[in-house]
């Protein structure tokens, strides 16, 4: 059900309360179980309404879906059974212990036996247990209580026990917009139509004379508003009236006390308010009914769409045609995906990362981009040509603060954060990440001359913006010193300061509603502020969504608002905002998961939206939630590039990983670079587009210039930055520049090496058992765990304790783990049936809250409970034996079984059946991997074979057999093992022969990489965290540390860093394991039974650095990359 439908349940429940069918509302909540009513559930407890309990709970749980479920519904059967027994009943009690508490006997025997012992007692109180059992009332209450801390925790009942905020009567609502939009279409709209149904839709019939269109007047609706006049701006004294955009987020004012949330003007003032809109409008009738005028038909009306439609309908799954209308200025037909540049037209070799780009408002051929180093750079696309290059400088050090002038004289570099064009491109600023803005002022060509040196903040200078406050151009800066500032952008002197955010401002995003002007502005720790220019303090104090580290952006035309981040966890949110309200309007999706560094974007057209993520450029229509296409520049691009649009959206700058820049176009792109490309550039043709001398731009007039600024080229504060990756996003570059920066990259770069356990961080966990080679390793979901399954059948769990050296409780090797057992020192061991477990092929599968393991080593599937240990299940008694097993993404209660006979059973837990039975390969099963976005299961066997199933109907999509290399020979029945890149579409195989990247589902093989002879055949491997590294073991003991975009050996680690030497006893790794969150961090299960976790030194951080691309396969020791060499998608 899609996400639109789902909240037309929410209305219609909404509406049948309102109507009061109280049954009707309480079936349709269990029936689609969207919404768990607990006043329902606790008067039906409290009256005694087993049955019906039971009934209304079996819409969301069943008795054996999780630990949570079975003890709700244990805890009232048992209930139910007390309360028999107390009625001295013992016929009812005894069908409830045979119907309703038998099915917990395979779980807990002795406790099922303690139960059925209480028939024989004359009072039940007898039982020790029982001896504080009061009255039946108290007994419900006291387990009401516990039934709801089960709810409350049980996984399967999260995000159902809210219901959504919602206006009154939200469903006439949408009803009565839809009758007045039909009554705005009609050919001849009657003054006063007489609706009398909404089974066809509303048409008025032949004219009476009557033009203009009018209020509706049937008493189910509101009314339609009437032009009207503007109300005086400055009828409240000498405050700016709060625009629109902010009076919804002013609903809700922050609980800091501002001095602002007093005063009458700034508030909620109703004509202040109405004065911003677009469409003049008079009060609607005051009618009983309902009230028409919702926020969000006030935002309906503000939008230049047909009149009245609801920002759903764009989403439903019907196709709506567009119907042009006079005021309408994007109907969705104007522009389609083939407008986007896509094309690569050329690369700009910059020498240093790219940390911010700004395309020339009026020259859209001129590039400005800002770098690690500290410089700043002009570029005139046509000609590839560097027009202008100022390398970072303070032009008056003895101007500078003391703490400036230390840490200059410290360390003499800046990194840039942001650069960015004034309006009219006779300016730009330039943000530094100490300290520094510089204004330069340009006047075409190589004329780029000092205007303005600011030293504006403490620390770094995290953004800039121009804007125009009382029609005077300014430059809006903010800091890692928790502050915003506002300068005269001619003189230089601060106008403005905003206080209030506690924590480094991130990002500001100036903007204007008719004649007032405000500025959002973006926190580290996720709060969203907006201020006016007064010293009133922020008028809002909003949390962005997952509380990112976020940027925001008006589209060109200035009515819609989106923002983009990622908080420290690496999830990434894409929103658009409801501003009259302050509220997400809608999510975009396609975003990746774990994110390194915050992902940028930008908007184009007033119709699309771009952002950099996971080596590629992605897509939206504004209007769809849905990802529309993405591209990857053909390769070469970093986790989260930066990118840029030009003003008319033809032309997309992007960051590459070989610091550089690529320029992409669409037809009209291309058409005006060619067209430029042989013209001699010509100085003038800036200075006259622009009509203005940099030093008069305080005699500007504002009122024609958008100043909405596009957020899309943005690096992370150097706080916030700690511990990520060293690209494009990474850490501040505050290496002093030597002098030779032209020497060949490819004669410096070096493989990593490691051989000293003095290189790196190890630890062997400590382990009391048998010592049996480690088959298979996984570090628990919430990376507090490792789990081992060792060759006889046995479990091993370590658990990190949380304690002053590690707080999180996360793995780590800076603190030794327990080997965990539980108290009844049992042990999770599998059945092996008959078969040799050395032989075995072992395999598990955890679930994702960590609470069950899936196991087999050759004998029956079991599963157990990772508390307790103890055996929930057995099944599927070989032949055949399961050989790998995968958990749908989708329904824990699914799973994949890849089977010694070469089929692949996908089987429902809950009722235990084979839903269905796949075919396709020769040998058995080695590996099994779901793409939840591309709705596939991957399946890889002993013959080297690939195979791509479609989930909804499990039909064969694809198979591909892998490409041994010319002169290695595999061994017949060698394992292939699958697993998808973070973003679920490129897959990582695995062989002994060679690592090899594909993109599902058609299976391309993107790229082949073959070690070399000397360190054996590969034994695993795996992706890190991230997706941007691929760990990988070798028979003689090594791993090497790849990088996963280009396939490139950057880390060697020998087995001297990480095992005691020991001649007579060859020990290497058959399994190894990434961790979950720290993405350098990964274990290793060996041969002799050990389990080691390695991770780089501190100082380091990660393993090695990457070879430029430039440098090919590397040193002639390293293994090169062969086969296709089509870079990653």
């Amino acid at each position: 059900m899609t996400s639109l439908s789902r909240e037309l349940v929410f209305l219609i429940l909404q509406f049948l309360d309102e109507e009061k069918f109280k049954e009707t509302v309480h079936k349709l909540e269990q029936e689609s179980g969207f919404f768990f009513n607990m006043r329902y559930f606790e008067d039906m407890v409290t009256s005694g309404e087993w049955e019906e309990v039971e009934k209304y709970l079996s819409g969301f749980t069943k008795v054996d879906d999780n630990r949570y479920s079975m003890k709700i519904f244990f805890e009232i059967r048992k209930q139910k059974y007390l309360e028999a027994l107390d009625k001295r009943d013992r016929a009812k009690a005894v069908e409830i212990l045979v119907k309703d508490l038998k099915a917990f006997a395979a779980f807990n025997e002795e406790l099922f036996k303690e139960i059925t012992q209480l028939l024989t007692l004359e009072n039940f109180r007898d039982n020790e247990q029982l001896s504080k059992y009061g009255d039946t009332k108290s007994a419900r209450s006291i387990m009401l209580a516990e039934l709801k801390k089960l709810i409350e925790a049980n996984p399967l009942f999260r995000d159902k026990l809210q219901f959504p905020t919602l206006k009154n009567s939200r469903l006439r609502t949408l009803i009565n917009q839809s009758l007045n939009w039909q009554h705005q279409l009609c050919k001849n709209p009657r003054p006063n139509p007489d609706i009398k149904t909404l089974f066809v839709d509303h048409s008025c019939g032949q004219p009476n004379g009557a033009r203009a269109p009018s209020p509706v007047t049937n008493p189910l609706m509101g009314a339609v508003p009437k032009p009207g006049g503007f109300p005086p701006l400055s009828a409240h004294g000498p405050f700016q009236p709060a625009p629109t955009a902010l009076a919804g987020w002013m609903a809700n004012p922050s609980p800091v006390p501002h001095p602002s949330a007093s005063a009458g003007p700034i508030g909620l003032a109703a004509a202040n308010n109405a004065a911003i809109l677009k469409r003049p409008r008079t009060p609607p009738t005051n009618n009983p009914a309902m009230d028409y005028q919702t926020a969000d038909s006030e935002h309906v009306l503000k939008r230049s769409r047909p009149f009245g439609i609801s920002e759903e309908a764009n989403n439903l799954a019907v196709n709506l045609l567009p119907v042009p209308y006079p005021n309408q200025s994007h109907g969705q037909s104007s522009y389609s995906s083939d407008d986007l540049p896509r094309s690569v037209v050329m690369t700009l070799n910059l020498g240093s990362v790219v940390k911010s780009m700004d395309f020339h408002p009026v020259q859209q051929i001129l590039l400005l981009v800002g770098t690690n180093m500290g410089d700043v750079m002009v570029y005139e696309l046509p000609s590839h040509e560097r027009i202008a290059v100022r390398n970072f400088k303070v032009w008056e050090l003895g101007a500078c603060s003391m703490p400036l002038q230390a840490s200059l004289a410290n360390d003499y570099s800046a990194s840039v954060n942001r650069v960015m064009w004034s309006p009219d491109g006779t300016l730009f600023g330039v943000a530094y990440s100490k300290h520094i803005v510089h204004i330069y002022a340009y006047q075409g060509g190589d004329d780029l001359r000092n205007h303005l040196e600011i030293e504006a903040h403490v620390g770094s200078v995290n953004d800039l913006a121009f804007s125009y406050p009382n029609k005077q151009l300014c430059v809006v800066t903010c800091g890692e010193d928790r502050v915003i500032k506002v300068w005269d952008a001619v003189t230089g002197a601060k106008q403005y300061i905003f206080e209030g955010h506690e924590a480094p401002v991130y990002s500001v995003c100036p903007h204007h509603k008719e004649n007032i002007q405000f500025i959002f502005s973006t926190a580290t720790d996720g709060k969203i502020k907006a201020w006016l220019y007064d010293n009133m303090g922020s008028r809002v104090d909003y949390d962005a969504p997952g509380h990112s580290s976020t940027t925001m952006a008006y589209s060109a035309d200035g009515t819609r608002l989106f923002s983009c981040g990622t908080n420290k966890e690496g999830d990434s949110y894409l929103v658009e905002w409801n501003e009259s309200e302050g509220a997400v309007k809608r999510t975009y999706h396609g975003l990746g998961k774990r994110s390194v560094g915050i992902v940028q974007f930008d908007t184009t057209k007033n119709r699309f939206l771009a952002a950099g993520d996971e080596f590629m450029v992605k897509f939206w229509d504004m209007d769809n939630v849905n990802l529309l296409t993405s591209l990857d520049a053909d390769g070469g691009l970093p986790a989260s590039p930066c990118i840029r649009f030009n003003k008319e959206g033809i032309l997309l700058a992007v960051s590459t990983n070989d610091n550089g820049v690529k320029i992409l176009g669409n037809s009209d792109g291309i058409r005006l670079l060619r067209t430029m490309e042989n013209r001699t550039f010509d100085a003038s043709r800036v200075a006259s587009a622009a009509a203005v001398k940099p030093l008069a731009i305080g005699a500007f007039g504002s009122a024609n210039i958008s100043v909405g600024t596009s957020i899309g080229d943005r690096t992370t504060p150097v706080a916030a930055m700690v511990g990520l990756n060293n690209d494009s996003r990474g850490l501040v570059d505050v290496k002093p520049r030597i002098a030779d920066e032209s020497l060949d990259k490819s004669r410096i770069w070096k493989l990593t090496e490691i051989n000293e356990p003095s290189q790196c961080r190890s630890l062997k966990l400590p382990d009391n058992l048998t010592a049996m080679r480690v088959s298979r390793l996984i570090y628990t979901n919430s990376g507090l765990a490792i789990l081992a399954l060792a060759s006889n059948a046995v479990h091993k769990l370590w658990k990190w304790q949380r304690n002053d050296r590690n707080v999180a409780g996360k793995a780590t090797t800076s603190v030794v783990p327990q080997l965990w057992q539980p108290t009844s020192g049992i042990l999770m061991t599998n059945d092996i049936s008959d078969t040799n477990p050395e032989e075995a092929v072992p395999c598990f599968a955890l679930s994702k809250n960590d609470s069950y393991v899936m196991s087999a080593s050759g004998g029956k599937i079991s599963l157990f409970n990772m508390m307790t240990f103890k055996t929930m299940t057995t099944f599927m008694p070989p032949p055949p034996a399961a050989t790998f097993l995968a958990f749908h993404p989708q329904d824990n209660n699914i799973i994949a079984i890849g089977m010694e006979d070469s089929t692949i059973q996908i089987y429902n837990v809950r009722v235990d059946e084979v839903k269905t039975k796949l075919k396709g390969h020769q040998k058995r099963i080695t590996g099994l991997a779901f793409s939840h976005s591309l709705n596939v299961l991957v399946s890889s066997g002993a013959d080297s074979q690939l195979c791509v199933w479609n989930t909804d109907g499990w039909e064969k999509q694809a198979s591909k057999f892998l490409q041994i290399p010319a002169g290695r020979t595999a061994a017949p029945a060698a394992d292939t093992r699958v697993q998808f890149h973070q973003d679920q579409i490129h897959l990582l195989a695995v062989h002994e022969t060679q690592i090899a990247i594909y993109e599902a589902p058609k299976l391309e093989c993107l790229k082949q990489w073959f070690p070399r002879e000397a360190t054996g055949p590969i034994t695993h491997a795996t992706y890190s965290c991230d997706s941007q590294s691929i760990y990988v073991s070798f028979e003689d003991g090594s791993v090497g540390v790849l990088t996963a975009s280009t396939l490139r050996l950057r880390c060697r680690i020998n087995p001297t860093a990480y095992l005691p030497p020991n001649p007579s006893l060859r020990v290497y790794p058959l399994v190894i394991a990434a961790h979950p969150s720290e993405a350098n961090q990964f274990a290793l299960g060996l041969t002799d039974g050990g389990v080691h976790v390695l991770e780089p030194l501190e100082l380091e951080g990660k393993w090695g650095t990457s070879p430029p691309t430039e440098n090919g396969a590397g040193p002639s020791t390293a293994a090169g990359a062969a086969g296709s060499e089509q870079p990653q998608r």
